[in-house]
């Protein structure tokens, strides 16, 4: 039987959701030690200094584990894990719902272009809805050099639902959408990057493999790998300024490069 005549079964969405959330835990407890470095080479003034240079990405690692111990590293977990599975859910929803809008009428198919177009949208939707405040939080408390393993540091934001209050407390619920404008071109950029380059690597595979109804799973891991990683690749300056802009406010300056 071949792809063409094999019935697809009909997924629910709660089930996309419920699957999308546990595939962005699992993204998180695996990359939050990336994102952390990432963060702090971005916010550090190394560098800076005539005839100085940028700390790399493993010395900055070291540095954090050695000054602030390995659980340092997952400093604002919490706000990427309180804010994942509704992200999740309104980018395929939000992403479906605009590739049904751009469908041919009679075909039902959406081409290449109007798909970017909708992950475009979907990034947006995202960025305003859930990962503009979850990104402040996260940063707020990533940029934090206090060392874990010694109680008299005491950190500004002890966790992320602290954060959320002493940042509304302090300087209004705005300040939870600063950088809105940068997070939602990041975020388009990435989801329209991420869901065409996947679709079009899927049509691939299927051309190259017209007997198999699905791609196994760690062909559908490759594809999802390889477009996961054309929306960093096409927007890491916006991050940088994003990262720098999500940071504190005047009433705090963290000093990132200790």
């Amino acid at each position: 039987m071949t792809r063409s005549d094999a019935p697809k079964p009909k997924v629910g969405f709660a089930t996309h959701i419920t699957a999308g959330g546990i595939a962005g835990m699992a993204e998180a407890l695996t990359c939050q030690p990336l994102d952390t470095i990432k963060v702090r080479m971005q916010l550090s003034k190394s560098g800076m200094r005539p005839g100085t240079k940028p700390r790399g990405f493993i010395a900055t690692g070291a540095q954090i584990v050695r000054r602030e111990t390995p659980l340092a590293l997952y400093k604002g977990l919490g706000a990427v894990l309180g804010g994942i599975t509704p992200k999740m859910a309104i980018r395929f929803a939000a992403f479906e719902k605009y590739k049904a809008w751009f469908a041919d009428k009679e075909t039902g198919k959406t081409s290449t272009g109007k798909v970017f177009i909708a992950g475009l949208g979907a990034g947006v939707t995202e960025a305003v809805a859930v990962v503009t405040p979850m990104e402040v939080v996260k940063i707020r408390l990533q940029a934090q050099s206090h060392s874990l393993a010694d109680p008299l540091e005491v950190p500004r934001y002890r966790n992320a639902a602290h954060a959320v209050y002493t940042i509304i407390r302090e300087e209004g619920i705005a300040t939870l959408y600063r950088g809105v404008s940068l997070t939602a071109l990041r975020q388009a950029t990435n989801q329209g990057a991420n869901f065409t380059v996947y679709q079009e690597l899927k049509k691939v595979a299927h051309r190259m493999q017209p007997e198999k109804a699905e791609l196994p799973p760690y062909q559908h891991m490759i594809i999802g790998l390889i477009s996961g990683a054309m929306g960093p690749f096409s927007n890491a300056p916006i991050d940088t300024i994003k990262t720098q802009s999500n940071r504190d406010s005047w009433r705090e300056r963290m000093d990132a490069n200790q």
